[in-house]
């Protein structure tokens, strides 16, 4: 109760807050030490870890919040999990998929509308909403606040049609998303778009995709209230991994390690306190 009150409290006050997306429960307690309010998981940055490819399916959703689980212990902070589309299609397994986030200490998750199929990769609306009616249903049923945020895909799946994923996001906001979000808003003009159809919910912006790039400030200003962070911190670190394994083989040097985090540094995050 008292994560899921802090939690929706970031939603409440003014301005807007991050909150990044850990993959583990060492990278949970990194982001922790350094003063961050809530963490969010993430799909890519766990199945990177388990060495298999994002948006595949290759996930199960009994994975999904095993690795949620060890996350939520890792830390006193409230958070929120990326739930995919439900793991599955019918608005049912969606509204189970909230339960069994809760039960595995969650206090808020995304549905997205991402179907999963090349031939049809975004739910038709009718269908979408009423996925997102079941899962608010669900969330509404806890006995604590559950924070619901409702995603708009069409952006990474080939549709950049704005029009189309501000009325989907109505839609959800109708059905009783607590968040509203669509992931590769590319422009200062799209989010403050998305702003403006959505208020007075709040919306969720990612950084780190390579769309767009804003400072917090700048997307305080355009009214962003909260900020993800996807797979970039997931892909920062692989990406410093893939550069220093590279120098290793290619050139036969270790002048990586000059730039390593020192021992001592990444221990002490680990070591408990008396």
């Amino acid at each position: 109760m008292q994560r899921a009150l802090a939690f929706q409290a970031l939603h409440q006050r003014p301005g807007c807050f991050v909150i990044p997306n850990p993959w583990d429960a060492g990278s949970a307690k990194a982001l922790a030490a350094l003063g961050f309010e809530a963490l969010a998981t993430t799909s890519a940055g766990l199945a990177f870890s388990l060495g298999r490819a994002d948006g595949a399916g290759l996930i199960s959703r009994e994975e999904t919040l095993v690795n949620a689980r060890a996350i939520v212990d890792a830390t006193g902070l409230p958070v929120a999990a990326d739930l995919e589309n439900g793991f599955g299609t019918s608005p049912q397994a969606c509204a189970q998929t909230i339960q069994l986030a809760a039960r595995a200490g969650l206090v808020g998750g995304s549905i997205e509308d991402a179907s999963g199929r090349a031939d049809l990769p975004i739910y038709p609306l009718e269908l979408a909403v009423e996925r997102i009616q079941a899962a608010v249903a669900a969330a509404r049923a806890l006995p604590f606040p559950f924070t619901l945020c409702a995603r708009a895909e069409n952006f990474l799946h080939g549709r950049p049609d704005l029009a189309d994923t501000i009325r989907r996001l109505q839609a959800y906001a109708e059905a009783g998303a607590d968040v509203l979000y669509a992931p590769g808003l590319r422009s200062r003009e799209e989010i403050a778009a998305v702003v403006r159809a959505v208020a007075p919910k709040p919306l969720n912006v990612v950084m780190g995709l390579g769309a767009a790039s804003f400072t917090v400030s700048e997307l305080a200003e355009l009214g962003v209230k909260r900020i993800s962070l996807g797979s970039s911190l997931a892909r920062a670190a692989f990406g410093a991994f893939l550069r220093a394994a590279e120098e290793v083989r290619t050139q036969g040097s270790f002048t990586f390690a000059e730039q390593a985090e020192p021992f001592a540094r990444i221990n002490a995050l680990f070591t408990p306190q008396p």
